[in-house]
Parts: C-alpha cells; sequence; structure tokens
C-alpha cells in the first residue's frame, strides 16, 4: 500500500497506474482509494492521510468547487510522491503538528 496526505476541502480526480490514466473498464473496477481514520493539522491546516493500492502511480487532486474562491489560479495538483507506511510513520515523529485520529471518515 501507498499513502498521501490530502487537505480537507480538496478531492481525488484522476489516478494513474502502470499503465497510464486509470481505465475503470479495462481494470473492471475503480482503484482503490481510501480515507484513513487520521489527520494532522499543521498551521491551521487539516489533512488526512489516504491509502491507495500498489497499481497507483500518481493523483490529480483539487479543491472542491464551492471552496473555490474565483479569483484563485489552483485548478489541480499532482501527486507523484506517494509515502510507503515506513515513511508516513517517520513523517509524523519529525512533525510539529496536532493529530487527530477518528473524527471524520467522509471521501
Amino acid at each position: 500500500m501507498k499513502y498521501f496526505f490530502l487537505t480537507e476541502g480538496w478531492t481525488v480526480g484522476r489516478v494513474w497506474g502502470v499503465g497510464g490514466l486509470w481505465n475503470a473498464l479495462a481494470w473492471r473496477r475503480e482503484p482503490e482509494i481510501e480515507k484513513m481514520n487520521l489527520a494532522i493539522i499543521e498551521q491551521g491546516e487539516k489533512m488526512w492521510l489516504y491509502r491507495v493500492e500498489d497499481a497507483v502511480l500518481m493523483l490529480e487532486v483539487k479543491p472542491l468547487p464551492e471552496l473555490v474562491p474565483k479569483e484563485s489560479s489552483i485548478g489541480q495538483v499532482l501527486i507523484k510522491r506517494l509515502m510507503n507506511s515506513d515513511q508516513v510513520i517517520e513523517w509524523l515523529c519529525t512533525l510539529q503538528a496536532t493529530c487527530e485520529i477518528g473524527r471524520d471518515r467522509r471521501r
């Protein structure tokens, strides 16, 4: 499994796997992406931990439309560096942030 943190109010868009852009018809399923029961708050920003299957190589993430100011220039961001579980634990141990567990399971 691989992991990434995503700011609250952002959502996953397109997903790339080993064969390029994820094709649900070819794979016969959507990619496994699960919002975990752990969030951190760093500098007032809440970020949720997500888990994805190993076949996922890259994700497009974007803010929810209702949360984007009209003058914002941010449309989407690509996450290319997914973490393994050891990297997540190491990162959490070096962080000076508040950790929340079990507050929100919505995707």
